[in-house]
């Protein structure tokens, strides 16, 4: 019996040995900046990321140590001669700030970090890098920008304007054998760079727009396998882009312009020897416009002639004789910066659902899904063949294509054929907003095999999954992603389709904040910050639409407000405090501005658009004529500055300007005084005219007196389940708060009956008539569909937000901005029976998977490494509870009771927790 006793003790230790040996814990996802290995950033303490993965409970980071070295070899070998931390006791592992070496002009850094739990030490195998970019103006002084200033023939300065592309090269001989090589460019509008024939990047449209007389970005690329020793050619194609503008010569009052395509671009190669070496830009490269690419204009779309085409162009030994040499040109006028925001990329393919003839004679191809990015065509035919491409959101009764509401955008490729069998062709510098594509030209009848759709938008990665009991929330998710991902083109635009696709603010307020969690936006959004920056007046103004391509500058609060909003979204969601210090002073002085010139009486009187696309009082009707559903613009611009006061409070502290808060403190507490005064109506218990929105922004910002809260809830609820008859009723300033303050008053009941509903107005009425992207209008099928852009996403609200905070309990707490505490609090009880949610935080995958049924609450949580989260769950019998078939007690887990929930702190792991 002894012998079985310590066979079986020794069977036990084996397998407990094992057990631990299986156990893995890992260091992973190393980033700098918040981007993946970046070439030339433009900061030389740079903030540090990773995440740490573990296949068990309760792992909490307690020390870390960054290492990095000046070349991989070094880092390899242990040498870490920039920065070696040393073991430092933190549980930081988002943003940590470099503290090396000071790091110089295009230096290279090889880093790693091990990391220290309270389960052992992680030995770090993954390495990142980083390199910096070029640092001052006057490194770039010997490098001339270049281009050629005028039209050729086909060419319109006009109100259509078209310009043929510019086609450069230069072919340079590398005496020596090459070590390292990197490329600067800067191509505006767009570019596409070649060596040797073979295309640098996987990068489309780049660079990123900017207003490109404040700021110009670079592109940085390693290109030493590119080059060889001996003759190396170098080619480039520019495109117009936003730099030589869609529309030229018309209306210059309001639309902005920067000139002619032009390139500035630096080489520089080290050699083996270690001798080095700078190409430059300048008078010797050849230049032509005689290309195959005839124009390129975002709102028309991209002209081919295939006939035209330069076998060679960007090889060595082309034939260039019949070239241009480059001409000097004025530089753009803004400050050169390192691109520290993704470029755009093709995303993902979609394959046709069906192709049909029309009574022309021409065809209607059918994407299934309104998608953003272009066509790619496959055709075989004649030279001087002439295939047209038209593309549109909808169609006509008869079947053609609805262009109204494109205005006098003309989205139309055109590829004349040069008839060498198949060819394959897609556009370069453009992008389409479409579903339906008519298609002539082709001598047969083409099939579903001749086409396939691009999807085009900014090389982020999708974060956030949801899935639920209700298949109408299901899909206007998939549509809010279809329209989010469409809009992304290097900044945040309200349309792709019609002549506008301009980045208003007032789309973006609390859109971006709900983006959030399905996009990983936060460098998107920190270079849309740098945008309204820039585009700021001298006494304080911020415009509407940013970079200010259209001189729209309307000083009202809720569309600039977005300036401050967004910057509280990447400190709320991604921990982002650098972003608050740098754009804090620039803030403030907007609030000083409108203050100054706008504040009467405590009252802020400036309000430029209302509550913008409230749904009108019939389908018919675009804007609505009822005034009371209109709400008092003067209220909407005050209660929105109050709210903007507090997060200029709590922005304050983070940028080290305490003494402001003095005077946010008394200036708020004015304004909520004299907003009361005027607007509240206390035999009714109400605001104003009774609006939803005018009682939902008070009560959302704390405006209302605590002992009249619930009053004036009961009121905004009667104007929406009875008045309304449980529809939206807000428009775009509204919807931003409407489900989250309804759940959050105890009437997420409600808020799912908004969220679910099939009639207008509502997000279900937008799925129920075809819709596969977010409509501009509640009623954009029937109001006048020429004014209704099929792809929009401000009417999206808060609408994710609550997906994700309050049905699937996925939150920051604001007290740990960065999902570094967890706030888990779905609403089970609004009217869904399961919710499946995902989100990529910045410390990992955060899980929420809930069921339930009348007899038990199956719920299935992840919280990621170095994470914890506060869980509550709705029992108030501790018995009735089990974490991991385990009953909940004192001894494993820490807890409190509150208002007939259980609140339980979790660290990190994978929980199955089970309420009977």
């Amino acid at each position: 019996m002894k012998k079985f006793f310590l066979h079986l003790t020794l069977i036990i230790s084996l397998f407990t040995i094992s057990a631990k040996a299986q156990t893995k814990i890992i260091v992973t996802d190393l980033k700098c900046e918040m981007l993946t290995n970046p070439e030339g950033i433009d900061v030389l303490q740079p903030r540090l990321s990773w995440k740490i993965k573990a296949d068990i409970n309760d792992v909490k980071q307690t020390h870390y140590q960054v290492l990095a070295s000046s070349s991989l070899e070094k880092l390899n070998a242990g040498n870490a001669d920039l920065w070696d931390s040393g073991k430092l006791q933190s549980e930081e592992s988002v943003n940590v700030i470099y503290n090396g070496k000071k790091l110089k002009d295009r230096q290279d850094v090889y880093w790693k970090v091990n990391v220290f739990t309270n389960k052992g030490e992680i030995q770090s195998k993954e390495t990142a890098h980083f390199s910096i970019g070029i640092l001052t103006y006057a490194d770039w002084k010997s490098t001339r920008w270049i281009g050629y200033e005028k039209t050729s023939k086909g060419d319109s300065i006009s109100q259509y304007s078209r310009l043929s592309a510019r086609y450069l090269r230069k072919e340079i001989d590398l005496k020596k054998k090459v070590k390292n090589a990197k490329v600067y460019i800067m191509g505006m509008g767009l570019y596409e760079l070649y060596i040797n024939g073979n295309k640098i990047g996987d990068q489309v449209l780049a660079p990123v727009p900017t207003d490109y007389t404040k700021n110009v970005k670079y592109n940085v690329f390693d290109v030493t396998s590119q080059l060889q020793e001996g003759k190396n050619a170098l080619g480039t194609i520019l495109g117009n882009g936003r730099f030589f503008t869609m529309r030229q010569d018309y209306k210059p009052y309001k639309i902005k312009t920067f000139g002619y395509p032009k390139m500035a671009l630096q080489l520089f190669v080290e050699y083996t020897d270690g001798s080095k070496d700078v190409i430059r830009t300048d008078d010797t490269w050849k230049i032509t416009t005689d290309g195959p690419i005839l124009s390129n204009n975002e709102y028309d779309g991209e002209e081919y002639d295939a006939r035209k085409e330069m076998k060679g162009w960007n090889t060595i030994n082309f034939n260039d004789k019949k070239w241009l040499l480059a001409e000097y040109v004025q530089e753009p006028g803004g400050f050169y910066e390192g691109q520290m925001s993704a470029n755009m990329k093709v995303k993902r393919q979609v394959k046709p659902i069906s192709i049909k003839q029309t009574s022309k004679g021409t065809y209607i191809l059918d994407m299934g899904q309104n998608m953003v990015g272009w066509l790619q065509l496959k055709v075989k035919g004649n030279a001087g063949d002439k295939i047209t491409m038209k593309f549109a959101e909808s169609l006509q009764p008869d079947g053609s294509l609805y262009i109204a509401n494109l205005r006098d955008a003309k989205t139309t490729d055109i590829y004349i054929l040069k008839g060498e069998g198949e060819e394959v062709w897609e556009p370069r510098f453009i992008f389409h907003g479409f579903r339906f594509v008519e298609i002539s030209g082709f001598k047969t009848k083409p099939t579903l095999e001749n086409f396939v759709g691009k999807v085009v938008y900014d090389d982020i990665a999708t974060t956030g999954t949801f899935d639920s009991s209700n298949p109408i929330m299901n899909q206007i998710f998939k549509n809010a992603w279809w329209g989010i991902s469409g809009n992304y083109k290097g900044m945040p635009i309200d349309c792709p389709q019609r002549n506008e696709r301009q980045p208003w603010l007032g789309d973006r307020t609390t859109g971006a904040y709900g983006e959030s969690f399905l996009f990983d936006n936060q460098t998107l959004y920190a270079k849309w910050l740098d945008d309204i920056k820039n585009s700021q007046t001298i006494d304080g103004g911020l415009p509407d639409v940013a970079p200010a391509f259209w001189r729209y500058y309307g000083d009202n609060v809720t569309w600039p407000g977005t300036y401050i909003t967004v910057a509280d979204m990447l400190y709320q969601q991604f921990g982002d405090k650098k972003v608050v210090e740098k754009q804090y002073p620039s803030m403030k002085k907007w609030m000083d501005y409108m203050e100054e010139n706008y504040l009467v009486d405590d009252i802020m009187t400036k309000d430029k658009y209302g509550d913008w696309c409230v749904p009108p009082e019939s389908l018919e009707l675009i804007r609505s004529k009822d005034p009371s559903r209109l709400t008092d613009g003067e209220l909407i611009s005050s209660a929105f500055y109050f709210q903007l006061l507090n997060i200029m409070k709590k922005f304050a502290v983070i940028a080290n300007a305490e003494n402001d808060i003095k005077h946010y403190d008394e200036l708020a507490s004015r304004i909520k005084k004299a907003f009361n005064t005027k607007y509240f109506n206390a035999a009714k218990n109400n605001y104003a005219n009774n609006t939803v929105t005018a009682n939902l922004l008070p009560l959302t910002f704390g405006m209302v007196p605590e002992e009249l809260q619930q009053k004036v809830f009961e009121n905004l609820v009667h104007e929406v389940e009875v008045t309304k008859n449980g529809h939206v009723s807000t428009g775009v300033i509204g919807t931003q708060f409407l489900m989250r303050t309804l759940t959050n008053f105890g009437r997420g009941d409600l808020a799912f009956k908004l969220a679910s509903n099939k009639t207008y107005p509502s997000w279900g009425y937008m799925v129920e008539n075809g819709a596969t992207t977010i409509w501009e209008l509640w009623n954009g099928n029937t109001a006048d569909p020429a004014m209704n852009s099929q792809n929009h996403v401000m009417l999206l609200g808060d609408l994710l937000i609550w997906y994700y905070e309050n049905m699937a309990g996925i939150k920051s707490n604001p007290e740990t901005p960065g999902f570094k505490q967890i706030i888990m609090k779905p609403d089970f009880n609004a009217g869904l029976t399961y919710v499946n949610a995902s989100y990529e935080s910045i410390y990992g995958t955060i899980k929420s998977d809930w069921k339930k049924d009348k007899k038990a609450l199956v719920w299935n949580i992840t919280i990621p490494a170095n994470a914890s989260a506060i869980v509550y769950l709705p029992a108030t019998d501790f018995s009735a509870i089990s974490i991991n078939k385990q009953k909940l007690d004192k001894t494993s887990y820490t807890y409190s009771v509150e208002k007939n929930q259980i609140i339980v702190t979790l660290s990190s792991g994978n929980f199955a927790i089970s309420v009977k």
